[in-house]
């Protein structure tokens, strides 16, 4: 299975933000061990950067040891605007996972995602299907 794993749930196992941290770390223990089969926008790492500061690049340097992060570019920025999302981060997101051939974006905005071509699920409606 191939993931597209959005900013939000990243950021949850990060800071340790309750009470979404567990699930979050579980699908990332799944990605460490299925390497390449998870994939983070090039975006969301500095978004990570910009928002924990202390830890980031260490953070992010363990997470490229088994993450990918799409080479994405003009077509595919816009191809996110003109998915006509009423946010242009989550038309991203979904544009990367399009490129890394994802079949599935873990987020917990899962609302947001209304118009993606790729299914969207929480990281607690995945669990059960890296199990």
């Amino acid at each position: 299975m191939r993931l597209l794993i959005d900013t939000d749930v990243l950021l949850d196992f990060a800071i340790g933000r309750e009470p979404y941290f567990q699930a979050s770390k579980e699908i990332l223990n799944w990605g460490n061990h299925h390497p390449r089969q998870c994939a983070v926008a090039w975006h969301s790492l500095a978004n990570l950067n910009y928002l924990i500061k202390s830890g980031a690049a260490s953070f992010i340097s363990d997470l490229l040891e088994f993450v990918e992060v799409p080479r994405t570019g003009t077509q595919e920025m816009r191809y996110a605007l003109n998915l006509k999302f009423s946010d242009l981060e989550d038309a991203m997101q979904v544009s990367a996972g399009m490129l890394f051939g994802a079949q599935i974006i873990v987020s917990r905005n899962v609302k947001h995602y209304r118009k993606s071509p790729i299914r969207v699920m929480s990281p607690i409606e995945i669990l059960p299907l890296l199990a």
